[in-house]
C-alpha cells in the first residue's frame, strides 16, 4: 500500500503508522496506538525487573583454632543466611605457622558443609587464596525460590503501606 494512503488510513482511525520491519522488502508498517504500546512495553520491563532474583552473598570468617561454641554460633549464622535464600562465602583465615597446614582448614570447611547440607549445597569447593581458604555454599534451588517469593511478598506489603506481616 502506498505511504500516503497508509497515513490517511491511520489518521482516519486515529492511530499511528509505525514501521515494524524497516529492513524487509517491502518495509512493513503497522497501525497501532503508539503511546499505549510504549506504556505496555514499559510495564512489561518493570515486571521483569521486579521478578529478577537478586543474588546476595554473605560472608562468614572463621579461624583455624575455633572454639566449639564459636563454631556453633557461626554455623547458626550460616544456616540463617541459607534459609533467607542468600549465598554464603566462608573464609578460613590462616596466621603464621597455620599456613603450613591447609588440610586442617579444608577439614573445617568440609565439616561445616556437612553440617548445613540439608539447607545448601557447596557451589565452589575450598580453594587456597593466599592466607585464606574460601568456599561458597548456595541454598537449595527450591528453598531459594520459596524464600525469594516470601521476601518479595513481604516487600510488596511494606510498599503498599500495610507494614511487614508474618
Amino acid at each position: 500500500m502506498p505511504i500516503g494512503e497508509a497515513l490517511r488510513l491511520a489518521q482516519d482511525s486515529e492511530l499511528d503508522l509505525v514501521e515494524v520491519a524497516p529492513m524487509a522488502r517491502p518495509p512493513v508498517a503497522k497501525l497501532m496506538d503508539y503511546g499505549k504500546f510504549k506504556y505496555e512495553s514499559a510495564q512489561k520491563a518493570r515486571e521483569a525487573r521486579r521478578n529478577q532474583a537478586l543474588t546476595v552473598i554473605k560472608e562468614m570468617r572463621l579461624r583455624l583454632k575455633i572454639d566449639p561454641h564459636d563454631y556453633e554460633t557461626k554455623k547458626g549464622h550460616v544456616e540463617r543466611f541459607l534459609r533467607s535464600g542468600d549465598k554464603v562465602k566462608i573464609t578460613v583465615m590462616f596466621r603464621g605457622r597455620e599456613q603450613s597446614r591447609p588440610e586442617m582448614g579444608y577439614r573445617l570447611l568440609q565439616r561445616l558443609a556437612q553440617d548445613v547440607s540439608e539447607l545448601g549445597v557447596v557451589e565452589s569447593n575450598p580453594k587456597q587464596d593466599g592466607r585464606n581458604m574460601v568456599m561458597v555454599i548456595a541454598p537449595h534451588r527450591n528453598q531459594a525460590a520459596t524464600d525469594g517469593a516470601r521476601r518479595q511478598a513481604k516487600a510488596d506489603r511494606a510498599a503498599e503501606g500495610q507494614g511487614p506481616q508474618a
